[in-house]
């Protein structure tokens, strides 16, 4: 059995000390860094070749890779890098590494093409001046295998414990069964229909009802699949800290960061073994297992957590003279790793636990990890983002990677969100002042070209037809005097410099992809204090993700989107890219339409003309239904305004009725406060904001919750940037206030309405409070398994 790994992850692990340094990062955007590689090739002559595929062998590991360019006129191997800033601040260590990835390429040459020498050259691009900067040195093949070998010497030892892991890990797999005498009703189905979708390769888009166990039901067959297909990794991904939560749960009762007793390796595979190839193993079919009978299973679990949360030091910048963490991070990674696998599992506090003991950075011990788990768990930025970790390091290692992605509706507007940017004016103005002497040249170029884009705003919100192109050029060159600065000033990770610095640049990067599926708009801000002058805030917001996600989803070995609430399904496809290939399927709801009591006020206006007037039907409504049936309630509405006003009236015509309100912005403390007054045999009701944090992915059954309200339909506010998005839909689709208004509410509807019956005892009640819901277009997106509803 052989270990395949790219030049560059081999030269990652064996050829990097010293300190963590970010003061000097080759920061061009992909595109910018594709864009260089082709300037840099278009030079050389015709002979000149490009990304030529090499690979060689040491004992039994398999080295890939590819290196940038060959010139056989001057047998000179190139290795380009693109970069920003003065080059000779570059750290050594980082230096050091590309010589390595240069000289692994030589030798691959050499040995390919029957060379006894070769000059190697690093060829550094500045894409700002787009000048090169080549640095050569004459090799013998002789000297290039020496190097060659002491890296592939320096990870053979973690080659062989990777293999054994492997193997140890893939025949626990083999025998896994699922944890529980049976399947809950309707998730045998849905592990049969994951299982398939990963062994042909595909995309499934999975509508779930609620108290089917998504999680554990997804989870089993990916594992399942994991030794036959073969699978390098399985990513879990979420768009809520609850989703990770339930991952974590899942893992652990199917037998992961549990402490492992060895299964014998099998001689021949056994006719339920993934690794027959059969559509589904015989365990998914048969749902075969007892009760409490589960194997420890040898399995690396790891969940990543953002460096906002993860930074010990967020006043210190990420370099050895600034951070305790940062220094000699390299000489430290090595232990580090090695108590991590041995640890295996790897959620935020074991993660934090064994990085400050080792004395490193949580937030990068995490991102080494990844490379070295089995399954990850985090957000789903990490693979869909413009600069998502998972998605790069799997195109660089040439992973096989299986995607979960749980709560997949929420993709549309995660999506949305990582391919927008917005340039707000008042958090320049507030910058400016506090601009080192480097930086007020730039920075003035950048204050004037904003001043003329808010200068010719006649009205406070417009559509620009083009981009603003003065101002981003502006930026980018802001951008790299920021990035030049900082190679010799440290700044901290939350300075309103460096905020600021992040925000431009991912500004540029968005407009390098602008197209249709996207607007740029121009939204005036009235001057502040001394201000003499309106400013103007920019952005770059996308309509339509699926230009972006069509890739990532292309780069998996295949997967699952898997919601309560995935439908209709031409709005999915159509907004998030997904396969044309990918099934569509709806599973059957586990519970009984006599377990719910479903009613509408069919003469009661929430629209926001009529908000005042509703105020007291509101209040009375809850108060009459909460005295004929005394428990806990979630009322939903769709403005903290609004809360604010029925909560308000509910207190002072029926005080009686314990109340707790959700506040606009909580920590996690106050979250846990708020549920936690959800007691069993409890009394009263939370109010909370339709499609907020209490909308979706909270469990409260049994009797800690016995009914919902539910206030509007949940449509998004009318206004300026909304009204553009629907007309850009409506121009691409057809479907304009559809895609833009009236799926996206019903959706909050639905979410938060199915947290009243969370399994197969719960009974409750929810109230649709307003006369749109009797509608037949309203109804036909309820869940098929309601009642049919009474309306009064």
């Amino acid at each position: 059995m052989s270990y395949r790994i790219a030049v560059r992850a081999l030269c990652e692990f064996a050829a990097k000390r010293g300190d963590l340094d970010l003061r000097f990062t080759p920061s061009p955007s992909a595109q910018e860094g594709i864009a260089g590689h082709q300037l840099v090739g278009e030079r050389r002559g015709e002979r000149y070749e490009r990304e030529i595929a090499l690979s060689g062998a040491y004992r039994h590991l398999e080295v890939r890779g590819r290196a940038d360019g060959y010139d056989p006129d001057a047998n000179r191997l190139e290795e380009i890098k693109t970069h920003r800033g003065d080059l000779s601040r570059q750290p050594a260590n980082q230096r050091a590494l590309h010589w390595a990835q240069a000289k692994m390429y030589g030798h691959l040459l050499c040995a390919e093409r029957g060379l006894d020498q070769l000059t190697v050259t690093l060829v550094y691009f500045d894409i700002v001046s787009q000048r090169e900067t080549p640095l050569s040195e004459r090799c013998s093949a002789e000297a290039l295998r020496a190097e060659f070998d002491a890296h592939c010497q320096a990870f053979l030892a973690w080659a062989q414990q990777e293999l054994a892991h492997r193997r140890r890990r893939d025949h626990a797999l083999q025998a896994l069964r699922f944890p529980y005498a049976g399947f809950r009703e309707g998730q045998r189905p849905l592990a049969e229909s994951v299982y398939k979708a990963i062994h042909t390769r595909r995309w499934l888009m999975l509508q779930a009802p609620t108290g089917i166990g998504k999680t554990l039901g997804t989870l089993f067959p990916m594992l399942k699949a994991m030794p036959g297909e073969p699978l390098d990794k399985i990513f879990f991904l979420t768009a809520r800290n609850t989703g990770q939560r339930l991952a974590l749960d899942a893992l652990r009762t199917l037998g992961a960061g549990q402490r492992h007793r060895e299964i014998p390796e099998p001689e021949h595979p056994e006719p339920g073994d993934t690794g027959s190839g059969s559509a589904e193993p015989d365990d998914i079919r048969s749902g075969d297992s007892r009760l409490g009978d589960v194997q420890a299973v040898p399995l690396r679990v790891l969940t990543l957590t953002s460096r906002d949360k993860s930074c010990e030091h967020p006043d210190k910048a990420c370099h050895g003279e600034s951070c305790p963490l940062a220094a000699g991070f390299y000489d430290r990674l090595p232990a580090a790793r090695r108590a991590a696998v041995e640890r295996g599992w790897l959620d935020r506090a074991a993660l934090r636990e064994t990085a400050l003991a080792h004395e490193i950075c949580p937030y990068y011990l995490g991102q080494e990890m990844a490379r070295w788990a089995d399954v990850v768990i985090g957000d789903v930025n990490y693979w869909f983002d413009f600069h998502a970790m998972l998605y790069a390091l799997s195109q660089q290692q040439q992973w096989r990677v299986g995607l979960l992605v749980d709560e997949a509706h929420n993709l549309v507007e995660r999506g949305r969100g990582m391919y927008s940017a917005t340039l707000d004016h008042a958090a320049f103005r507030r910058l400016k002042p506090t601009l080192p002497a480097p930086l007020k040249r730039p920075f003035s170029r950048v204050a004037s070209a904003w001043r003329a884009l808010a200068d010719d705003s006649e009205s406070d919100y417009r559509v620009l037809e083009t981009l603003p192109g003065k101002l981003i050029g502006a930026l980018q060159q802001a951008v790299s005097q920021v990035v030049e600065y900082q190679s010799e000033q440290p700044i901290a990770l939350d300075s309103e410099l460096q905020r600021f610095a992040f925000d431009a640049q991912h500004f540029c990067r968005v407009a390098d992809v602008f197209g249709d599926h996207s607007i740029c708009d121009v939204s005036r801000q009235a001057p502040r204090g001394r201000q003499r002058q309106a400013g103007a805030r920019v952005t770059l917001r996308n309509v339509v993700p699926a230009p972006f996600l069509t890739p990532r989803f292309a780069a998996a070995q295949g997967g699952t989107l898997f919601s309560a609430t995935l439908a209709p399904e031409a709005y999915y496809r159509d907004l998030l890219g997904v396969p044309d290939d990918a099934p569509w399927m709806s599973l059957a709801s586990p519970f009984r339409d006599s377990q719910l009591e479903v009613r509408i006020a069919a003469r009661l206006s929430t629209r926001y003309a009529d908000r005042e007037a509703s105020l007291t039907p509101l209040a009375d409504r809850i108060a009459v239904q909460f005295r004929a049936c005394r428990g806990n309630y979630l009322a939903f509405f769709s403005s903290f305004a609004y809360l604010e006003q029925v909560a308000d009236r509910l207190a002072e015509r029926h005080p009686e009725v314990p109340i707790w309100r959700q506040a606009s912005r909580m920590d996690d403390d106050a979250r846990e406060t708020f549920l936690s007054r959800f007691e069993a045999n409890g009394e009263g009701v939370g109010f909370a904001v339709l499609g907020g944090i209490f909308g979706e992915g909270i469990d409260l059954p049994g009797d800690r919750l016995i009914g919902a309200f539910v206030a509007t339909l949940g449509l998004p506010q009318i206004n300026p940037v909304n009204e553009q998005m629907r007309a850009r839909l409506q121009a691409l689709y057809g479907h304009g206030y559809d895609y833009a208004y009236f799926f996206p509410g019903m959706q909050k509807v639905v979410q938060a309405a199915g947290r009243v019956i969370r399994s197969g005892t719960d009974e409750g009640v929810i109230h649709l409070l307003d006369d749109r819901f009797a509608r037949r277009e309203s109804q036909a997106l309820l869940p098929d398994w309601w009642p049919k509803p009474i309306k009064d």
